[in-house]
């Protein structure tokens, strides 16, 4: 037996001054003995206002309470850093580690036997799972669902990857400031994370691939009520899982990586995700080189029909079997014995999922692409990696060589992309640099560049666009993402010059830069490194010991697991 069910009996039951305080604080909120002698479940909320995909949590978790006392156990709620892509600067990325950090250590410090993470936006998923590992309590992850679709005049809408193409759109001309109102009007109707498989919809959904939530957990809509019974049933879920004592450590398998891999690429998910398993993996001791996404996808077909590849969103992913559904027609790709927080194993879980909609999910032999979405770049603008989701790349520029056109950062791209004097065409490659985990910093959102604007009245509508930053997972095109080493510390992106040709070939996982190696030598000696963004606080740490991301952008002093055991105690 582990010391996991006692940490909370340690606790209310130590001798002298500490168990006296420690039950008459609790008692102060109105439980008494019989509940502290109940097993301690922390449910830890990244509800907030300042995030609209987590604004809704409060009602996920009063759910979650009301399962944990039908089990039997003792539910005590605690916040901590939610991350949202909407409200929160630079980027939310920049905080994912911090808010990894937080969680792991309220787990630790606090004498819980067992947390359920409640969580939504981009971010708060992979963050609170990171620091869940680390701390290798009983876990169970609970998300709060995708939000409805949206309408308007018979058009489906999704956020955000409609938010893109109705801005083109109103930029190139082609729509009135009327329509694009109308559009903003409809796009977001209830309470929920992006509607298409963007991150928020891509991380999710893996973790039922990961075998750390309930199958359901990735596509019911948070305005059904049966996301609230999900809720609930975790909550009972968790209390077993202390009694099992089944920790992430017997769940976060190499296995089951493979697993989450394999899901990724059949609904073609978010490169975000190749970031944030990475990370997670780290923190479980489990060795996922970016190899191993290449390996994968080029064996797992593309069956689930999801924007912004396909035509279809999560609400209809849903209604169509949702991600146990898409899980039970890959099983034959699948570590199908792995085991899960349900206490059963991955297949076990989907035997009885059916797909109800064969449009929306296909099987493996109609499939809607012979392999994943995702696809790992090499070559020596890359020889680290870099990511692309061909799934929803123009396929005409999946094999293209062309000039660079190379902004040096952010700045630099929103000074000059819409010049009229810009000398660009549908053949360059834009370029940019000094958007990665040090020089974004953070690895901002920027790396789907936009088209400039005197292309767009052309009618272009995709160009091949490369950076070392990454991308949202609504978003689309032929982009190159997570260049690595990234341009702030001298990799090879950072040596690129207007006119320099670059090839991709995605067929050949190839990204080339066709200077030749005396030449980019010259220009390495001449190079140096921009001005930290940072001086002080949390940003300096974050530059000091963040990974790169082929490591995830985990910090180097946090990789691995330090399981939590008895909760510290003075004696008196």
């Amino acid at each position: 037996m582990s010391d996991f069910p006692s940490r909370s009996q340690d606790f209310f039951n130590a001798d002298g001054i500490s168990g006296l305080t420690h039950r008459a604080f609790t008692t102060s909120m109105g439980f008494d003995s019989d509940d502290m002698a109940r097993p301690l479940i922390g449910i830890c909320n990244t509800f907030s206002e300042l995030n609209h995909c987590n604004s809704h949590l409060r009602t996920i978790s009063e759910a979650v309470k009301r399962g944990v006392w039908q089990a039997g156990g003792f539910p005590l709620e605690f916040p901590t850093i939610s991350l949202g892509e909407i409200h929160l600067s630079p980027t939310s990325m920049l905080c994912r580690n911090l808010a990894a950090m937080d969680t792991e250590e309220m787990i630790r410090g606090n004498p819980i036997d067992g947390v359920v993470l409640l969580t939504n936006c981009d971010k708060t998923t992979p963050a609170a799972l990171m620091g869940a590992a680390s701390a290798d309590l009983p876990a169970i992850m609970v998300s709060g669902g995708p939000m409805l679709s949206g309408h308007y005049r018979g058009e489906i809408l999704g956020a955000c990857t409609d938010c893109r193409r109705y801005t083109v759109e109103y930029q190139a001309g082609t729509i009135s400031a009327e329509t694009y109102r109308e559009v903003e009007a409809n796009l977001v109707r209830s309470a929920g994370h992006c509607m298409v498989m963007g991150t928020a919809s891509t991380m999710n959904s893996l973790m039922e691939a990961l075998g750390m939530a309930l199958p359901g957990n990735g596509a019911i809509p948070a305005a059904d009520s049966r996301r609230i019974r999900l809720a609930q049933a975790a909550g009972r879920q968790i209390v077993q899982l202390v009694a099992r004592e089944i920790r992430p450590s017997q769940i976060l398998t190499a296995e089951a990586f493979d697993n989450a891999i394999t899901l990724l690429n059949a609904v073609g998910g978010s490169t975000n995700a190749i970031v944030h398993l990475p990370a997670i993996a780290g923190r479980a001791g489990v060795d996922l080189p970016l190899s191993r996404f290449d390996e994968i996808s080029r064996r797992s077909p593309l069956i689930a029909n999801m924007r912004p590849s396909g035509e279809y969103q999560m609400e209809d992913l849903f209604y169509a079997g949702g991600i146990p559904a898409v899980l039970k027609q890959l099983l034959p790709l699948l570590h199908g014995d792995a085991l899960t927080v349900t206490g059963r194993t991955l297949a076990e879980n989907v035997a009885d999922a059916e797909a109800s909609n064969s449009d929306v999910i296909r099987s493996l032999d109609d499939p809607l692409a012979g392999e994943g979405g995702l696809s790992i770049l090499r070559g020596n603008l890359a020889p680290d990696g870099a990511v692309i989701k061909h799934a929803a790349a123009s396929p005409a520029l999946c094999q293209h060589r062309g000039p660079a056109l190379v902004f040096k950062d952010i700045h630099d791209l929103k000074a000059r992309v819409d010049d009229p004097a810009l000398e660009v065409t549908p053949d360059h490659v834009l370029v940019l640099q000094n958007g990665g985990p040090i020089g974004g910093p953070g690895m901002p959102e920027i790396g789907n560049l936009p088209i400039p604007q005197k292309l767009l009245k052309q009618g272009v509508r995709d160009m091949v666009r490369i950076s070392d930053a990454r991308m949202s997972g609504t978003s689309y095109g032929t982009i190159v993402l997570h260049v690595a080493p990234e341009a702030a510390i001298g990799g090879p992106l950072a040596l690129v010059r207007d006119g320099d040709e670059i090839e991709l070939n995605v067929a050949e996982r190839r990204l080339q830069l066709h200077v030749s190696e005396a030449e980019l030598a010259e220009r390495r000696a001449a190079w140096s490194a921009p001005p930290p963004a940072y001086q002080r606080g949390y940003g300096q740490l974050y530059l000091r010991s963040v990974n790169q991301a082929p490591l995830g952008c985990d910090f180097d002093f946090l990789r691995g697991r330090d399981p939590a055991g008895a909760v510290w105690q003075p004696k008196f």
